[in-house]
């Protein structure tokens, strides 16, 4: 068995809407069935008992080791605690070649259970030892490291609830919410409205203190030392005991607390310097409380008590340490709910202080404390008291958060409960911390845990708001990329700022930010990143989906302009027409509820595809008797049609009516496929909200030049003859074209030319295809040589479009030229007033830039004559 090729699918993709690995898995004839291999499922199952059972996931056939290697990376990563489910394994039309898919939740945790698999499999065929234990802890290692820790995936769980998008932006916890202008970003647990000079505050503890004191908020007396010797004279000032912490520290670190005796502060003083300057301050008697502030609400309160066991008359203060680490939910970091208790020079001396040593052995029923302060990173617990704070202490946290101006917070309180205000017990508020750690109260030792995440997302974006933009995404084999720059310019006139992607590159708000071809995934999701976006406009190609997904989860509008007799057939394992609708349907699948499918009503492939859609559909086709067209309009649903000159659209009574003449890049209707890119368009732009008289001057103002559509049918005169630009490389879109120039003016003595190349990973069928409907509308035909033979060798694809010429009825003169522009001048120089020439660029932009030259050299030398 072997593994040829993995891919990352990040996205929605051909085989479900979940994150999965796509491998290519070759198999010999006696591994495409276990059957065949005397011994081999029993032995691979005493090596991993768990791995589940074997499935054919519907189809047909034997089980082969692809299916295995299936089972076993689903079922390792879900023993080691990941949240998969989904995993499916296809024979395809090579033998032995499997394309095995098999969710993840961590990418590289999923890459290393596919490795661990393998491992396991080739195990079982040689009959070798495989340590299930080991690779099971393997990944639940990387799974610790890999996801998101406690506190930021409970915020990331609240927003997917709540149907918010979100990105992670690096490997720690910086995580995007929403898209484009309503995106929102976190830092863990501290928002992206917070400044750095609030963060600043609170990590000066002296300034915090001051500033606490000034709002009237009781906190403890205290000051900067520079020295152990001013510590304790310090400490002497303020009276004993005394705490003993950095002055701008966080999560517990370098705090020493009660301390009454000068040996005590010394070593307090060393650990604490450590981490930077020290203060000390006087102790507040009582119980270690943290109160979590989000906005203007008190929303969680625990109490935290310091790291200790109980004696059981049996086992060392060691011992008994290493039995309470062994609890499941304590971890190192902060991964987990617990952390586990560490011994180190303060816990030795906290032994001291209650007459026993590591090696002691208290008797049953005695609390041993280890650590005098609480934090849960140096190995405590905690209590839930949300429901018994005093509403004045909760005003006090609420000002401490907002004199500092923090927009979460987490106040940490000394008193001795929470049930009465904090200047009747002499309690006070001893820290406030940016970013705190939520764990205590999600998952508290004692108590129930508490939804702060929903507080946090609730504070990001409010009720009703999902971050969202509209998204609309386009594809087809033809027609794409005008349909949507067509799109992206209604939505700008309606005063949205659009980030568009297509074939050409990326467009946010008119400013290209990218070219070549960018109809894939990566450049939607640098879109959906972009803050000045309000609406984005995606061209989906084929390349993109089948290499990592979509690049967004759902969208409000999909288009699929047509699927014809398809293109790029045979790559990739898409073999059929019907092949490539499942891959085309993908957009359609994951439309927002709430949201619509624009489909091709004319095209039966296409309005299959209805039956996939959550959402609604807004049928289009030129013929409006087309049944299915018309049992649409008799239900009262949406449809985009044409009756005579005219471009309706129609719900129910309401119909909208636009001259086809005042739509420029239809030529007054008479190019047909620029009418189906219209109604479209105007289809999508209708389920985006766009108000009609904005459509309506927007058709009227978009035009098809060189440089607002660059190869999609861009009409030139060159010395009185017609140029036209495009980029068609498929047999549909050469139909199109040849209807289209069949519907344009014609001169007396009119020769029409075309120049044309062949890209070399089309099938032969697909490359002679083309010029044999060529052969039977123009007079010359240049053929070229494309730039890249992608496979063919040399002269081979050239060879495949003259045959498709054998034919040809009208074709009386052949030409093949090295090299586009050579092939372009080699027309032009032919072309005389009255004539029309169609160049099939292949290097669309410097095709367009060397036309363009031609073009302006002859109108310079027209006007000097």
């Amino acid at each position: 068995m072997e593994v040829s090729r993995i891919r990352a699918l990040r996205g929605p993709n051909l085989w479900s809407r979940h994150t999965a690995l796509e491998a290519i898995v070759g198999c010999t004839e006696a591994e495409c069935s276990i059957d065949g291999l005397p011994g081999f499922e029993p032995r691979v199952r005493a090596l991993f008992p768990g791995m589940g059972t074997l499935r054919q996931n519907g189809h047909s056939g034997q089980l082969a080791l692809a299916h295995v290697l299936e089972a076993a990376a689903l079922e390792l990563q879900a023993a080691a605690g990941c949240p998969v489910t989904f995993s499916n394994t296809s024979a395809t039309l090579e033998a032995g070649i499997y394309q095995v898919v098999v969710e993840y939740s961590e990418e590289a945790v999923g890459r290393l259970a596919l490795e661990l698999a393998q491992a396991l499999i080739h195990a079982a065929l040689r009959d070798t030892a495989f340590d299930l234990e080991a690779a099971i802890a393997q990944l639940r290692d990387l799974d610790e490291d890999e996801r998101l820790g406690p506190s930021t995936g409970a915020i990331v769980d609240a927003a997917v609830a709540r149907g918010i998008p979100y990105r992670r932006l690096t490997k720690g916890s910086m995580v995007q919410f929403g898209w484009g202008s309503k995106q929102r970003r976190i830092q863990a647990a501290e928002l992206d409205a917070t400044s750095a000079v609030a963060e600043s505050i609170a990590q000066d503890k002296d300034l915090t203190k001051k500033l606490l004191r000034a709002a009237g908020v009781p906190v403890p007396m205290g000051r900067p030392v520079t020295d152990a010797d001013d510590a304790w004279a310090a400490a002497q000032q303020i009276g004993l005991p005394v705490v003993v912490k950095p002055q701008d520290g966080n999560q517990g670190k370098g705090v020493t607390v009660n301390i009454t005796l000068r040996e005590h502060l010394d070593l307090a003083y060393k650990v604490a310097a450590e981490y930077g300057d020290v203060m000390v301050e006087k102790f507040c008697p009582g119980s270690d409380f943290r109160l979590l502030v989000v906005g203007d609400k008190l929303v969680a309160a625990s109490r935290r008590d310091p790291p200790q066991v109980v004696g059981d008359g049996l086992h060392t203060v060691r011992e008994l340490v290493d039995i309470v680490n062994q609890d499941p939910r304590r971890g190192e970091g902060h991964g987990t709910s617990l952390t586990r208790i560490r011994f180190d020079d303060i816990a030795v001396l906290r032994l001291s202080e209650q007459s026993l040593t590591p090696e002691s052995i208290p008797p049953k029923g005695q609390r041993v404390i280890l650590r005098n302060n609480a934090n849960l990173s140096t190995g405590g617990t905690a209590t839930d008291v949300t429901d018994d704070v005093h509403p004045a202490v909760a005003a006090r946290a609420v000002a401490a958060a907002q004199m500092v101006g923090l927009h979460i917070c987490g106040v940490d309180v000394v008193c001795e409960s929470m049930l009465r205000p904090l200047e009747s017990q002499n309690g006070g508020v001893v820290e406030v911390n940016a970013a705190p750690g939520l764990r205590m109260h999600l998952s508290p030792s004692y108590g129930k845990g508490r939804a702060v995440g929903v507080a946090m997302i609730n504070e990001l974006f409010p009720a009703g708001d999902n971050g969202r933009v509209p998204v609309i995404a386009v594809t087809g084999t033809n027609g794409k990329t005008t349909t949507t720059r067509l799109i992206a310019h209604l939505l700008a006139a309606q005063g949205l700022r659009t980030g568009m992607t297509n074939t050409d590159g990326v467009w946010v708000n008119g400013r290209q930010t990218d070219s070549g071809d960018c109809s894939g995934p990566k450049s939607a999701r640098s879109v959906l990143m972009h803050p000045d976006v309000d609406a984005a406009v995606f061209e989906v190609a084929r390349g993109g989906v089948l290499r990592e997904g979509l690049g967004f989860d759902r969208c409000e509008v999909a288009v699929v302009t047509n699927i014809g007799s398809g293109d790029h057939l045979g790559l990739n394992y898409i073999t059929t027409v019907e092949d490539l609708a499942v891959l085309k349907r993908v957009i359609v699948q994951n439309v927002s509820p709430t949201g619509y499918a624009v489909l091709n009503a004319a095209d039966p492939i296409v309005a299959e595809m209805a039956a996939a859609c959550p959402g609604k559909i807004i049928f289009f086709a030129a013929d409006r008797h087309h049944p299915l067209m018309a049992t649409h309009r008799a239900q009262d649903k949406r449809t985009v049609y044409i009756d005579g000159p005219m471009l309706v659209a129609a719900e129910g009574a309401r119909v909208e009516r636009i001259p086809l003449h005042g739509i420029p890049v239809t030529r007054g209707g008479a190019i047909a496929f620029q009418v189906e890119n219209v109604m479209a368009a105007v289809a999508a732009a209708w389920a985006a909200g766009v108000n009609w008289e904005t459509i309506k001057s927007g058709l009227a103002s978009f035009v098809t030049n060189a440089n607002n559509a660059p190869g999609r049918f861009n009409v030139m005169d060159y010395r009185g003859a017609t140029v036209i630009a495009d980029y068609g490389h498929n047999p549909d879109a050469m139909l199109a074209l040849v209807a289209a120039v069949d519907a344009m003016p014609i001169t007396p003595g009119q020769r029409r030319s075309v120049v044309i190349s062949g890209a070399g990973d089309r099938r032969d069928s697909d490359i002679t295809g083309q010029t044999a409907i060529l052969g039977d509308a123009f007079d010359d035909v240049i053929l070229y040589q494309d730039a890249a033979q992608r496979g063919r060798a040399d002269g081979e694809v050239m060879a495949l479009l003259r045959e498709g010429l054998n034919n040809a009825s009208r074709t009386s003169h052949i030409e093949e030229i090295r090299g586009e522009f050579l092939a372009i001048d080699t027309a032009l120089a032919r072309l005389n007033p009255g004539d029309l020439c169609l160049v099939l660029v292949d290097q669309v932009q410097e095709a367009l830039d060397h036309l363009a030259a031609h073009v302006k050299q002859a109108k310079d030398k027209t006007a000097v004559h």
